[in-house]
């Protein structure tokens, strides 16, 4: 199987080489900008063809771009409205189903660029060199510059690793250039046989991430101290917004920086963590899409400090993240990530199987089942039933040779009934996963060795 990756090369520059980078990612951002207007003006149009069409002269003579420059620039921008229509439909859908949701504002305005970051294409914008060198495009011409990064990913890259596109991104805190290079590398396609175990990773706000296998054998990550730094975050980032001075501006902007470091770095290490806890393993992990939206309450004047409190951390630390962070390390160190369904695994005793609210009482730290009295952490039971739906998923694998990495919708195939393809309607897909689910059951002393 191949693997995407993607190396971060910092790149060496005189003064001189710098003003020409300078001028190169200012005018493509400027040309980004320009493309949004005109696209919204466009009916806010995400078809690159029909933006291209529109801008590509411009954007050649007005801002001095390269034809490939030229041609990502509308690319770019399309797959951003692509995105932003997305998001529309989908807070739609949750308007109609819930007149009270929030509506989406993304489209309201022409989405702005900030960042000082450019697409380049291998072979076209950029090549690499001998003795560590790259060359690229600027709007003065070529510039070969020396670079460095990481040992392993200069390996890949000297060892004949696929290489993709790249971004050329200016670090504007440490003022240093970096090219984020797209590298595909070989891996072994993975088998059931070759996952020596089966996990569940459960994720939340007062243990970042607890995980168990079948074993038992449990990860805990209290997400105490980091939330501590997060209200730090909070209570500087207040004090700054009330001043409004301009250096207040300044501050908050770093300040902004530093927190989404912070996060990623957590991220990362907590996701390095699980996988060395758990080496060679089928990790499942919750389908969370929509999550924020289904779960954080609308703050109200009168709303309690506790229930603002709960939504700013909700909406500050991000779970896509670690979730990311999992999925893109664990093909390197011989794992596989897939998804299962979120739906009722802080409910259900692992044991029994009886499912309610009931038997977490006041959503508190304990599960205690109503059926047949089974207590355990509330985020271990959570962990549990999603490593027994991960198993679900492993046994599929093993019977079909087919590996779901993401819940399936079942399909009707009566050709009778019209297309062969056409889905069956969610409430009957939600109930045939619900019903296997129902038959799984947790204990250490009979679970099957792998």
């Amino acid at each position: 199987m191949k693997v995407t990756l993607t190396a971060k090369l910092k790149l060496h520059h005189t003064r001189e080489q710098k003003a020409a980078l300078d001028a190169v990612t200012l005018a493509y951002r400027d040309a980004l900008n320009y493309t949004s207007h005109k696209a919204f003006e466009m009916n806010k149009t995400s078809n690159a063809a029909k933006i291209q069409k529109e801008v590509y002269t411009t954007l050649r003579q007005r801002f001095g771009l390269g034809a490939q420059m030229a041609c990502s620039v509308p690319r770019k921008v399309g797959a951003t409205y692509k995105t932003l229509w997305t998001r529309v439909k989908q807070a739609a859908a949750q308007r109609a189903a819930n007149p009270k949701a929030r509506r989406y504002k993304g489209l309201d305005t022409a989405p702005k660029f900030v960042s000082r970051t450019l697409s380049y294409q291998y072979g076209r914008d950029y090549s690499f060199k001998t003795g560590q060198q790259v060359s690229i495009s600027t709007l003065a011409g070529r510039l070969v510059l020396p670079y460095e990064g990481y040992r392993k990913h200069l390996d890949w890259i000297a060892d004949g690793a696929q290489i993709g596109a790249a971004q050329l991104w200016y670090d504007t805190r440490k003022k240093q250039y970096f090219l984020l290079v797209a590298l595909e590398i070989e891996r072994p396609d993975p088998e059931p046989v070759t996952h020596q175990q089966v996990v569940g990773v459960d994720v939340g706000m007062r243990y970042f991430a607890v995980a168990s296998n079948l074993s038992g054998k449990a990860f805990f990550k209290s997400g105490k101290e980091t939330l501590r730094m997060a209200e730090r975050f909070q209570k500087a980032r207040k004090s700054l917004q009330q001043k409004g001075t301009r250096s207040a501006v300044r501050r908050l902007v770093a300040l902004s920086g530093r927190e989404r470091r912070f996060i990623a770095d957590v991220n990362s290490s907590l996701a390095s963590a699980i996988l060395k806890t758990y080496p060679h393993a089928l990790i499942g992990v919750e389908e969370l899409t929509g999550v924020r939206d289904r779960t954080e309450r609308r703050s109200r004047p009168n709303s309690s400090e506790a229930q603002r409190k709960a939504n700013r951390r909700r909406a500050r630390w991000s779970y896509a993240e670690l979730l990311g962070f999992l999925a893109y390390k664990a093909p390197l160190l011989g794992s596989t990530v897939v998804k299962v369904d979120a739906h009722y695994t802080s409910q259900t005793c692992p044991k029994c199987g009886h499912c309610s609210r009931d038997n977490r009482p006041r959503k508190g730290l304990m599960f205690v089942c109503e059926g047949c009295g089974y207590q355990l952490h509330a985020d271990l039971v959570g962990a549990r039933n999603v490593g027994l739906r991960a198993l679900l998923v492993r046994q599929d694998w093993m019977s079909t040779g087919r590996l779901s990495c993401a819940p399936d919708r079942p399909w009707n195939a009566d050709p009778q009934a019209g297309s062969a393809g056409r889905d069956v309607s969610d409430a009957e897909t939600k109930a045939a996963r619900l019903s296997r689910y129902a038959e799984l059951r947790w204990s250490p002393d009979t679970s099957p060795r792998l």
